[in-house]
């Protein structure tokens, strides 16, 4: 484990955001997603989309975390967000969930700074602002092959659902599952 913190993400975080983003998607899930996709990702507007995330979210219960590594300076190592579960949480066709559920759509870690407890410090520190937040479950969705993901989330009580989609993605399905847990 080593020493750290988590916080929430500031305007100026979005740059970084976008880049611990993109350098895990093109590590951990270069044989799920094609790579004409992974590769012609922009990052300017990935950027924007973020920093608009953290300036203007739809709700106050939409947040967005940082992870920072302290070594000789502070790095930022991850990041997590998570909102209230709208309909990118749900399968297709499925009905909408209840109002105390958030969902998390992204927990990435950036692959430098992996099983250094920072995966960790995000959720545990997500689950302490849910809780007043009025949500009593959360879901996540990951890649069917994502081993790394649902590892994680079980290690830390969470389970599958049941619930299964596929992502149409450059004409490829890739499989997913919803893991849930109670906070």
């Amino acid at each position: 484990m080593s020493l750290g913190f988590v916080r929430p993400a500031r305007p100026d975080d979005a740059t970084e955001i976008t880049r611990i983003q993109l350098s895990t998607w093109r590590t951990a899930y270069r044989t799920l997603l094609p790579r004409t996709i992974l590769d012609g990702l922009d990052e300017t507007w990935m950027a924007d989309q973020w920093r608009a995330a953290i300036t203007d979210p739809p709700t106050p219960r939409h947040r967005i975390m940082i992870a920072i590594e302290q070594a000789d300076e502070d790095y930022v190592a991850g990041f997590a967000a998570a909102g209230p579960a709208d309909e990118d949480a749900l399968a297709p066709e499925e009905k909408p969930l209840a109002d105390d559920v958030v969902a998390i759509t992204d927990l990435l870690v950036e692959p430098r700074w992996g099983r250094r407890g920072h995966g960790s410090r995000m959720l545990a520190a997500s689950v302490d602002l849910w809780r007043p937040d009025g949500f009593t479950t959360a879901v996540a969705w990951a890649y069917e092959k994502d081993a790394a993901m649902q590892k994680f989330l079980a290690s830390a009580g969470w389970e599958p659902d049941g619930v299964t989609r596929a992502l149409d993605v450059d004409d490829l399905l890739v499989p997913q599952l919803r893991l849930h847990a109670a906070i």
